[in-house]
């Protein structure tokens, strides 16, 4: 079974590798540390710092196989390969919703760094994949649980 491809900015994949490189070079000597000091306080049977300490090492080394894994199936999306004509992995959208008038700018990115907080949707989100392939002045439809939206497309540009 092959695993899925991770589509990956050269932003989106330096902040993987960083994060990567933190967890081994960092936070596993942190949490090797708390190990040792909450087994220096006796019984561990009931050591509640211990088991913390515990779980935080399982949540450390569960989250560094997944990026390691992740990086394993990346495919950076090179700029070159973003047409600015075109919407696609990797594009800034200007978007008018023409319901209420307001307008949104998201850049379309992988499903592996999306962050609404920074307005970087996913390829795979249904605003994301209702945007790709589309061109400037293109009304999309985008079908959510509350109904349809639509928006127009005011401008595309390189991340």
């Amino acid at each position: 079974m092959s695993e899925k491809e991770v589509l990956l900015t050269s932003a989106g994949l330096k902040k993987l590798e960083d994060e990567l490189e933190y967890l081994r070079a960092v936070k596993r000597k942190e949490v090797a540390e708390r190990i040792k000091t909450a087994i220096s306080f006796g019984d561990i049977s009931e050591n509640s710092e211990y088991e913390d300490a515990k779980n935080e090492q399982a949540f450390t080394e569960g989250r560094i196989i997944t990026l390691e894994k992740m990086l394993r199936n990346a495919r950076l999306i090179e700029d070159t390969e973003v047409n600015p004509n075109v919407v696609s992995i990797g594009s800034t959208i200007q978007l008018k919703d023409l319901e209420f008038g307001d307008t949104e700018e998201y850049t379309i990115v992988g499903s592996a760094e999306a962050d609404p907080l920074e307005n970087k949707i996913s390829n795979e989100s249904p605003v994301g994949q209702a945007l790709l392939g589309k061109t400037v002045g293109e009304t999309v439809d985008v079908s959510v649980p509350a109904g349809v939206i639509q928006y127009k497309i005011l401008d595309i540009k390189k991340a």
